[in-house]
């Protein structure tokens, strides 16, 4: 297996090929079929017509918390909390526990009250242990979703520029989020309306749900040319008993699992790979990975350098992945969470 490094997975992107906007319509975002020998264009809407009805479609159903919070410190001094995570209730602890990222001139010291707009409060109790020292612990003084809710901002990503907007909160958001504790969207599901969900249903092919909680690490650059020395971030996720017994049918007839979104195949492989149903993973999925799930994933355009071009070369191969990326880019697609998306099919030859 080739040895590669953090530069075989760069590649020049011009600027105005990252997607500041969400196309009109959900479905009208165009589909890079990569899954032949010559790439196809096509537009998302026409996804169902290139699956087999014993496929099975397997969606990541978290839903993105209007994550981005702001206030001051005592001295007046601004401050901006990213809520990572909302901790579960303690015995003998302080109520509404969150985990967030804290973006201030100088950090306050524990047990510093911030005043936070919208009149209520975060108390830092410290830092967050599992993390590298990169977040901390507050007490808000109310339910956290209830606040973030009524007072927070959709944490876009940063290579957004815009601040968002009251549209970014409906389509910076799944048709089918149902759990909160995201602070990024699961972007390649983002292009799935009603009405490809209701052509799916025509063609009578399946599908089921898993959940991770994309956290803001997922933007969080490589930065060892070593790819072993890099550590990820954690996430929680989910696979329900119906979804592992839907995976079980979906063998049985002889279709393929489909994976919608590289979140929804770092959860299924980290299912495979554990034993375990539920829990947090830091899986780092490269060239040489044996894949047990997946056997094909519709994902959007990735960063460059990121742990998430390194997903998708172990499903295809690297070579057939940068190419592919240069078809794109040469053909004006919209690239990262407001772009384009592209269908993959596993080459567990050309992955090595």
């Amino acid at each position: 297996m080739p040895h590669y490094t953090l530069r075989d997975f760069d590649f020049a992107l011009p600027p105005d090929r990252i997607a500041q906007y969400p196309t009109p319509e959900r479905s009208a975002s165009r589909l890079l079929d990569g899954r032949g020998p010559t790439p196809v264009d096509r537009i998302f809407r026409e996804l169902p017509d290139l699956l087999d009805p014993r496929d099975l479609l397997v969606f990541n159903d978290t839903a993105v918390m209007r994550a981005r919070l702001f206030g001051e410190k005592a001295s007046g001094g601004k401050v901006e909390l990213l809520i990572e995570r909302v901790l579960p209730p303690l015995p003998g602890e302080p109520e509404h526990q969150v985990v967030a990222h804290m973006k201030v001139s100088k950090k306050p010291a524990p047990g510093a009250v911030l005043q936070m707009v919208g009149g209520f409060r975060a108390t830092l109790l410290g830092r967050w242990p599992n993390a590298q020292g990169a977040l901390f612990r507050f007490a808000l003084s109310g339910p956290p979703h209830e606040l973030m809710a009524a007072h927070g901002h959709v944490p876009l990503p940063p290579y957004i520029t815009h601040a968002d907007r009251p549209e970014d909160a409906e389509r910076y958001q799944t048709v089918f989020a149902r759990h909160p504790g995201a602070v990024a969207a699961p972007t390649a599901a983002l292009h799935f309306d009603e009405g490809v969900l209701a052509a799916l249903d025509a063609r009578g092919i399946a599908r089921t749900s898993v959940t991770l909680h994309v956290g803001a690490g997922t933007f969080q650059p490589v930065k060892h040319e070593d790819l072993s020395a890099h550590i990820m971030h954690q996430e929680w996720y989910q696979v329900p008993p119906q979804t592992q017994d839907a995976i079980a049918a979906c063998r049985a007839r002889g279709g393929r699992v489909v994976a919608v979104g590289t979140t929804t195949v770092r959860t299924l492989e980290s299912w495979a790979r554990s034993g375990q149903a539920s829990g947090d993973t830091d899986i780092f999925i490269t060239p040489g990975f044996r894949f047990q799930v997946i056997d094909a994933l519709i994902t959007n355009f990735h960063l460059p350098k990121s742990t998430l071009m390194m997903l998708v070369s172990a499903l295809c191969g690297r070579d057939a992945i940068m190419a592919l990326y240069q078809h794109a880019i040469d053909h004006h697609y919209r690239f990262f969470s407001y772009g384009d998306a592209m269908l993959l099919q596993r080459n567990d030859d050309a992955a090595i």
